[in-house]
C-alpha cells in the first residue's frame, strides 16, 4: 500500500532540520544556564553581600539572552523554510498522483473532498512539521535538560517534581486519543462542507434559475452547524483536560516551594538553590501546560495523514502497457470488435461492433443514457472494455501508449469548460508550445466564435470564474454554443481548424499544427437530431447499450 512518505520528505530536507535542531538544542542549553546565574546572584550578592560580582552576573545574563535570541531566530527560520518546502513537495506529489488516477476514481469521489485533502490536510501536516512540531521537540528537550539540571541541584526536590508527571502523562494520553477521534470526524465533515459549497458555487446559475437559494442555504447551514458542533466537541475535550493539567503543574510548583522552603529553613539547601529550582520547574511547566494544544495539532496531523494515505493507495485503473507498441504514424482505421462494457457491475454497452474507415464519417444517435458518450470514453481509453476490443489499424488500443491513443483523437464535449486563463490560452490547450497566434484566430473562426470573441472580448481576455471555477464569457454564456447551420457546413466540408486533441477524430498526421483536413479526417458525430448526422457515411442507433439499427 502506497503511503505518504513523510520520512522521505524529511530526508530530502535533512540539512535544514539538522541545523534547526542544533540551534534549538543550543538555545535550550543557554536557557538552562540562566537559573544558575540567578543562583549565584541570590547566594553571592544578596545573601553574602558581594556587590562587586553583580555586574559580572548581569553581563552573563545579557550574553546568554543575546545568544539565545540568535539561536532562536535561526531555529524558527530554518523550521519555517523546511516545513514550507516539505508541504510544497507533498502537495505537488499528491496533486500529481491525483492527476494520474483514472476517470473512474473521479466518478466515485467528489471535487470538494479532494480539494480538502490537497489543501487543508496538507496544511495540518505542515503545522506538525513546522511550528507545532518545533514546539513539541523544544518542549521535550527543555524537560530533559531541566530534569538533568534539577537532579544536579537537589535530588529530593527533583523527586517531588517527578511524582506529579505520571498523572500528567496519563491525562495527556487520554486527551490525545479523544482528540484523534474528534478530529477525524472534523476532517470528514470539512470535506463534505467543501463539496456542498463547491457544487453550489459551480451551479449558481442553476440555483438562481430555479429559485433554490433558500434550500441551498438551509443545506449548507446544516453541514456548517455539524462542523461547528464537532469543533465544539473538540473544545469540550480540551476544556475537560486542560484545567486538570494546569492544576497539576501549579500543584507541582507549590509542593516544590514547600519542600524547598523547609530545606532552606533547616539549612539543607541555600536560598539560591531553591530560587534556581523554581525557575527550572517553570521551564518544564510550559510544555506540559501546552500539551492540549500540541496534542490537538498532532492528532489532526495523524488524521490528515490517514486521509492522504487513502488517496495515495489508489492505483489508476487505466495504466500504460508494459511493452507498448510504438507506431511510426498515427493510425487511421477504427474498429470496435463486439465490445461489452460494464461500470460498477451495471451493463452499459453490449456487443458494439462497427468499423470507421479513414476519412469517413460515423453518426451515432440514441436516447439519453443509451451509451453514445460511453463509446467516446472507451475510444479515449478513459475506461477499458469489459469484453471485446477497440483497434486502431489492427492494434488493440490497450497495447498502445496512452499518449498515442489520445493523440489520435480530439473531442468536442457537450459541456463547455473554460480554464481561468485567456481566450487565446484556452484555444491553445493541448498545443501551447506549437500553436501560433494566426492558428488561434483561424481556430476561433472555424469554431464560429469570431463574431462574439473578437469585437466583445479579444483574445487576451480571461473568462470569468463566477461559475465556480468554470470559466464563462460574461453575459454571453449561450454564445459559447454556435448556431447549428455553420457547424453543419464545417462537417460537410470536412474543413477543420480546431485545436488537436480536443476536436474531431483526426488520424494519420504527426503534425500538431492546425491546418485544413479534407481526406484524412474521420469523424464521429454524436447527436439527438437526424439533421446533425444525415450526411454521415453510416449511422448507428443505440438502444439500451446495443446497436438497434
Amino acid at each position: 500500500m502506497k503511503k505518504n512518505p513523510i520520512g522521505k520528505y524529511l530526508l530530502q530536507n535533512w540539512y535544514y532540520y539538522v541545523f534547526a535542531f542544533g540551534s534549538m538544542a543550543l538555545s535550550v542549553f543557554l536557557d538552562m544556564l540562566a537559573p544558575l546565574v540567578t543562583l549565584h546572584i541570590v547566594d553571592d550578592v544578596l545573601v553574602s553581600h558581594k556587590m562587586e560580582l553583580l555586574w559580572k552576573y548581569l553581563a552573563a545574563f545579557l550574553l546568554i539572552g543575546a545568544a539565545k535570541a540568535l539561536f532562536q531566530y535561526i531555529k524558527e527560520f530554518l523550521f519555517d523554510i523546511s516545513s514550507v518546502r516539505v508541504a510544497s513537495q507533498m502537495r505537488g506529489n499528491l496533486f500529481r498522483h491525483v492527476q494520474q488516477l483514472s476517470v473512474e476514481y473521479f466518478d466515485k469521489n467528489n471535487t470538494g473532498e479532494l480539494l480538502a485533502r490537497v489543501r487543508d490536510d496538507v496544511d495540518r501536516i505542515w503545522d506538525i512539521l513546522g511550528f507545532a512540531g518545533m514546539l513539541i521537540l523544544e518542549g521535550l528537550i527543555c524537560i530533559m535538560m531541566a530534569m538533568v539540571s534539577m537532579v544536579k541541584l537537589d535530588l529530593p526536590l527533583t523527586l517531588v517534581s517527578v511524582a506529579i508527571l505520571p498523572f500528567v502523562a496519563g491525562i495527556a494520553i487520554r486527551l490525545e486519543k479523544e482528540l484523534d477521534r474528534v478530529y477525524d470526524a472534523i476532517s470528514e465533515e470539512n470535506a463534505v462542507m467543501n463539496t456542498v459549497a463547491q457544487e453550489n458555487l459551480a451551479g449558481v446559475r442553476t440555483v438562481k434559475s430555479f429559485a433554490r437559494e433558500p434550500y441551498e442555504i438551509k443545506k449548507f447551514r446544516k453541514h456548517n452547524q455539524k462542523y461547528c458542533d464537532l469543533n465544539m466537541d473538540q473544545a469540550r475535550v480540551l476544556m475537560k483536560y486542560d484545567p486538570a493539567i494546569s492544576f497539576l503543574t501549579k500543584l507541582m510548583r507549590v509542593l516544590v516551594l514547600l519542600a524547598g522552603g523547609y530545606g532552606v529553613i533547616h539549612g539543607r539547601i541555600t536560598l539560591g538553590v531553591l530560587t534556581a529550582f523554581m525557575e527550572y520547574t517553570s521551564k518544564i511547566t510550559w510544555p506540559i501546560e501546552n500539551v492540549g494544544w500540541l496534542g490537538n495539532c498532532f492528532a489532526s496531523a495523524i488524521a490528515s495523514n490517514k486521509k492522504l494515505n487513502k488517496i495515495l493507495a489508489e492505483e489508476p485503473q487505466i495504466a500504460e502497457p508494459e511493452n507498448p507498441v510504438e507506431l511510426s504514424k498515427l493510425p487511421g482505421d477504427l474498429e470496435f470488435h463486439h465490445v461489452d462494457f460494464s461500470l460498477h457491475d451495471t451493463p452499459i454497452l453490449q456487443d458494439i461492433d462497427f468499423t470507421l474507415k479513414q476519412g469517413h464519417t460515423l453518426g451515432i444517435m440514441g436516447m439519453t443514457g443509451s451509451g453514445k458518450t460511453t463509446i467516446v470514453n472507451l475510444l479515449e481509453r478513459f475506461y477499458d472494455v469489459t469484453d471485446g476490443s477497440i483497434c486502431l489499424d489492427g492494434h488493440d488500443i490497450r497495447t498502445l501508449p496512452l499518449r498515442t491513443v489520445r493523440d489520435t483523437s480530439s473531442v468536442v464535449m457537450q459541456d463547455v469548460f473554460l480554464f481561468s486563463d485567456t481566450i487565446s490560452e484556452n484555444v491553445r490547450l493541448g498545443s501551447r508550445s506549437t500553436m501560433k497566434s494566426e492558428e488561434v484566430h483561424n481556430a476561433v473562426s472555424a469554431a464560429c466564435a469570431s463574431e462574439f470573441v473578437v469585437p466583445s472580448f479579444g483574445y487576451s481576455t480571461k473568462p470569468s470564474s463566477a461559475n465556480g471555477g468554470i470559466g464563462t464569457f460574461p453575459a454571453v454564456r449561450s454564445s459559447v454554443f454556435p448556431s447549428h447551420a455553420p457547424w453543419q457546413n464545417r462537417l460537410r466540408s470536412s474543413y477543420w481548424m480546431i485545436p488537436p486533441r480536443r476536436s474531431i477524430w483526426r488520424p494519420n498526421t504527426k503534425s500538431r499544427a492546425i491546418s485544413p483536413r479534407k481526406k484524412d479526417v474521420s469523424k464521429i458525430i454524436i447527436a439527438h437530431r437526424i439533421s446533425s448526422v444525415q450526411n454521415a457515411d453510416e449511422i448507428l442507433y443505440l438502444d439500451h447499450g446495443r446497436i438497434a439499427e
